[in-house]
């Protein structure tokens, strides 16, 4: 099987519109969190969120085209953009039809459907945009960036709820490795904080309401947690294959050496018992990199900060990492800090991961003042980010339906 490797990141994030102001923030703990701008939150009782602050769609789609594409697929063009740029890639017509775009969307364009169901309900169905559609379907997000670079490769969505991202990344690497094409755009992209969005997630009581300090509302494994605190952005990486990113000089970061997907068949929203699901996907995960999980430094954590949730997702680190759970391994969420980005979270967080092995920084899950019982033994890497070498990591993305990603990315060598 071919290797795959990594070569340019591009993120837009409430920490950052680019990769290095978000990276800069996560390794220095600043919350991204703040009271929600986009609209009058005042009869919600959640009223915080992760927003990209100052995020200009004419940075990068021309001002007449802005209304074609929501903002979902904004985030997307904007991230893969910065990927692009960072990795050097420019295929000839021949590479084009061999590289592919896959942009994991959990939601679609929110903010598109309310501003077009009440011009239906106010006006009447003659005031529907013509651009509804396009603008707001999950696809659009891979779509749009296939135009704009010309990618003539495979050009689809994941939507598995909050393991979009991640799963499109992992569908992605399996592509390109397999042989059926030699490089690919991949990641997420999510924009749902508006009114129906957050609406719906505080109806299922999904949504942290510490209105009063948002810096601090996102705090995975803390026992004084109160569920998750949305956010909107894209991740998104330059995938290609080894010895064709040598071969051109890539400056290469990291590499994805393993992936593996499964379901709970649980419950629509609860993780299964001992996160016997996200068990399996660490498991397949490790088996597809074939080598022995002492080796595992870091996992970046799904961790939402949800009650339930976060004490799943340590419980199925336990059962699958044994003794090396508490001696060796480091788990952090950045969440804590940039909040949860729903189907963009795993293609954000996939990113962060590939430059903690970058830079030998573990950034810190902040707000951690209280770990919960279940905590006890294993290195959160609290309030701050801490160095280390990390030659072999983890992401992990769990979501609503009972989906599970995982995806394990190494030192390149």
């Amino acid at each position: 099987m071919r290797r795959v490797v990594i070569t340019g990141v591009g993120a837009v994030s409430p920490c950052g519109n680019d990769l290095g102001t978000t990276w800069d923030n996560v390794v220095g703990g600043r919350s991204g969190i703040a009271p929600i701008a986009l609209f009058d939150a005042s009869q919600h009782s959640a009223k915080i969120a992760g927003e990209c602050t100052g995020f200009d769609p004419e940075n990068y789609v021309e001002k007449k085209r802005v209304r074609e594409v929501g903002r979902f697929i904004q985030f997307a063009i904007a991230a893969s953009q910065e990927a692009m740029d960072a990795s050097g890639f420019s295929p000839d017509d021949a590479l084009k039809e061999r590289t592919g775009t896959f942009i994991g969307v959990g939601m679609c364009a929110m903010e598109v459907i309310e501003k077009n169901a009440k011009a239906l309900f106010d006006k009447g169905p003659r005031r529907i945009s013509p651009y509804f559609i396009p603008s707001a379907i999950a696809n659009l997000a891979p779509g749009q960036v296939s135009m704009r670079f010309d990618l003539k490769g495979p050009s689809y969505t994941n939507t598995s709820a909050c393991s979009s991202g991640a799963h499109a990344i992992g569908e992605a690497f399996k592509w390109i490795q397999r042989g059926g094409i030699d490089a690919a755009l991949a990641g997420g992209a999510e924009a749902a904080v508006t009114p129906l969005g957050i609406g719906g997630f505080t109806a299922m009581r999904a949504l942290s309401k510490r209105n009063d300090e948002p810096e601090k509302a996102s705090r995975p494994f803390d026992r004084g947690r109160d569920g998750f605190v949305m956010s909107e952005g894209a991740g998104v990486m330059m995938l290609e294959e080894r010895e064709m990113a040598l071969a051109r000089g890539a400056n290469i970061i990291a590499e994805i050496v393993g992936y593996g997907a499964t379901a709970d068949a649980y419950h629509l929203t609860q993780p299964a018992p001992n996160g016997e699901g996200a068990q399996r996907a660490m498991r397949m995960c490790l088996e597809d990199v074939k080598m022995d999980r002492e080796r595992v430094d870091y996992i970046n954590a799904h961790g939402t900060s949800t009650p339930t949730g976060d004490m799943q997702e340590l419980s199925a680190i336990n059962h699958v990492f044994g003794d090396h759970a508490r001696n060796g391994l480091w788990v952090s969420s950045t969440k804590s800090i940039h909040g949860h980005l729903l189907g963009a979270a795993g293609g954000l967080e996939a990113a962060l991961t590939v430059l903690t092995i970058r830079d030998g920084v573990v950034p810190p899950t902040i707000n951690l003042d209280d770990p919960d019982e279940g905590a006890a033994g294993l290195e959160l890497v609290p309030h701050e980010a801490r160095k280390r070498e990390v030659g072999l990591a983890l992401s992990n993305s769990f979501g609503f339906g009972g989906t599970n990603a995982s995806l394990a990315f190494a030192k390149h060598g």
